[in-house]
C-alpha cells in the first residue's frame, strides 16, 4: 500500500498477517524491507507485521533531503495511522534503529516494545558525519548508488558469511542496487545530522531487546551490551555467527529473539 506523506510524497508499506499485536520492522541502509522477509514470515503467524520502505528505498518517494530521523519517524507514524494502529512493537536495524529511537522520543505512548538490531545510541562523530557527506556528494555527482555499495558492503557481513554463503552477499548487493541515488544521498545526510538518543533511554520503560552480531565491525558487542544496559528493561541477544546483518545471516535466531520480546509482558 502507498501512504501519503508530505503532500504528494508516498511511503511504500507492506503488511503481513491479519491479526495479533502489530510489529513494525524498519530496515537499515543501503537496504530495504526485504531484509526482514524471514522474520516477517515467522512473526506473521501470530502478529500483524508492518514493513515500510523508508524514503528513497523501494517504491517509496525520494524527494529533497536531508531525511532527518524525526521525519522518517513521522513517516512511520503516518503509516500506522493509515492502518488504524495506535500502538506497536518497533524494531529497527542500524539506520532503522535510529528511526526507531526517534519514534520512541516523539511517540513513546505508541511503543509497546522496542528492539534495536546492530544500532547505537550515539550520534556520528565529526569525522563520520563528514565521510557520510562526502559519500552523499559522490553518489549525486555520479548518479549511482555504486559508491555506497562499495563503501558499505564489505563491512556488513561476517567473514564466515562471505566465505560460506555468497548468495547472501549477492542478495544484499541486489537490494542496494534498487536504491534511488538521490534517496541514498538524502538518507546519508540525515544520519549525519542525527542527535544522540542517550538522553531518553532511562525514561523508556517498555521491554527492550538489543540484538548484536558477534562479528559486527560496525557495532561491537561491548557497545551493544552498553546499549542494552542503558534501558531499564533492556536485554542483549548476541548472534554468534553474524556480522551487521543477523536477520540474513542467522534469520531463525533473530526471529526467535523477536518472538521472545513479544512474549514479554508490556
Amino acid at each position: 500500500m502507498q501512504v501519503f506523506i508530505d503532500g504528494d510524497a508516498t511511503l511504500d508499506v507492506r503488511v503481513d498477517g491479519t491479526s495479533g499485536d502489530p510489529v513494525v520492522l524498519i530496515h537499515g541502509f543501503p537496504l530495504s524491507r526485504e531484509i526482514w522477509n524471514a522474520q516477517a514470515e515467522a512473526l506473521a503467524r501470530t502478529h500483524r507485521v508492518v514493513l515500510p520502505n523508508l524514503r528513497g528505498a523501494g517504491a517509496s518517494s525520494a524527494g529533497a533531503g536531508p531525511y532527518l530521523m524525526e521525519s522518517l519517524a513521522a513517516d512511520v507514524a503516518a503509516a500506522l495511522d493509515a492502518l488504524a494502529i495506535e500502538r506497536a512493537t518497533i524494531v529497527g536495524h542500524s539506520l532503522g534503529g535510529y528511526v526507531a529511537l526517534a519514534f520512541a522520543r516523539m511517540f513513546s505512548e505508541r511503543v509497546d516494545r522496542l528492539a534495536l538490531v546492530c544500532s547505537r545510541l550515539a550520534a556520528d562523530s565529526a569525522d563520520q558525519a563528514a565521510a557520510r557527506g562526502e559519500l552523499a556528494d559522490r553518489i549525486e555527482r555520479e548518479g549511482s548508488i555504486a559508491a555506497a555499495i562499495d563503501a558499505y558492503l564489505p563491512r556488513l557481513l561476517a567473514p564466515e558469511t562471505f566465505a560460506m554463503h555468497p548468495q547472501i552477499e549477492q542478495r544484499v548487493r541486489a537490494i542496494a542496487m534498487e536504491y534511488k541515488p538521490e534517496g541514498a544521498a538524502a538518507l546519508l545526510r540525515g544520519m549525519a545530522l542525527r542527535d544522540p538518543a542517550s538522553d531518553i533511554v532511562a525514561d523508556l520503560q517498555m521491554p527492550m531487546a538489543m540484538i548484536a552480531g558477534a562479528h559486527d565491525v560496525v557495532l561491537s558487542v561491548a557497545e551493544a551490551r552498553d546499549v542494552a544496559h542503558a534501558f531499564p528493561a533492556g536485554r542483549l541477544v548476541v548472534c554468534e555467527h553474524s556480522g551487521h546483518l543477523p536477520m540474513l545471516e542467522e534469520p531463525q535466531r533473530v526471529s526467535e529473539a523477536l518472538q521472545a520480546l513479544l512474549e514479554r509482558p508490556g
